[in-house]
């Protein structure tokens, strides 16, 4: 009779355990972040006059382009920003950041070492300038 009761009183407090753990559960839902971002690994960065072509893999044999206006890297605009990596293995790479489904801003990720693979140069007699004009946000292509 005894294990009886006791083991009655440790199912209605387990039972009593559950639902309070699921609660708390769906309160961690509501707190999911209106932010994600893409990941992309950086083939080559062109610094040009009107701000930066980033080349990267569109599937296993294609190169697609991003062309990120310096406006974006400016205080006021907020919608860049250019981070520096540490000396070592790391990999530059391109975090493009959506809020709500819609561009919100981007990371670009790059050696400080201008000598780096990654690193390249446009011809001075070349004009891309009309691929910077009026860019508002950015889609990236896969």
């Amino acid at each position: 009779m005894k294990k009886f009761l006791v083991i009655l009183i440790l199912v209605a407090v387990w039972g009593g355990i559950i639902p309070l753990t699921a609660q708390q559960n769906t309160q961690a839902d509501n707190k999911k972040s209106e932010y994600y971002y893409v990941t992309v690994p950086v083939e080559k960065i062109y610094p040009y006059r009107k701000g930066y072509v980033v080349a990267y893999r569109k599937g296993v044999t294609q190169i697609a382009r991003a062309y990120l206006p310096v406006e974006w890297f400016t205080d006021a605009a907020g919608k860049g920003e250019l981070i520096y990596l540490d000396p070592g293995t790391s990999w530059p790479y391109l975090m493009v950041y959506y809020k709500n489904g819609e561009f919100s801003h981007v990371r670009l990720y790059a050696r400080r070492d201008r000598g780096h693979a990654t690193w390249g140069n446009i011809p001075l007699n070349v004009n891309i300038d009309d691929r910077f004009e009026n860019v508002e946000d950015l889609k990236l292509e896969f």
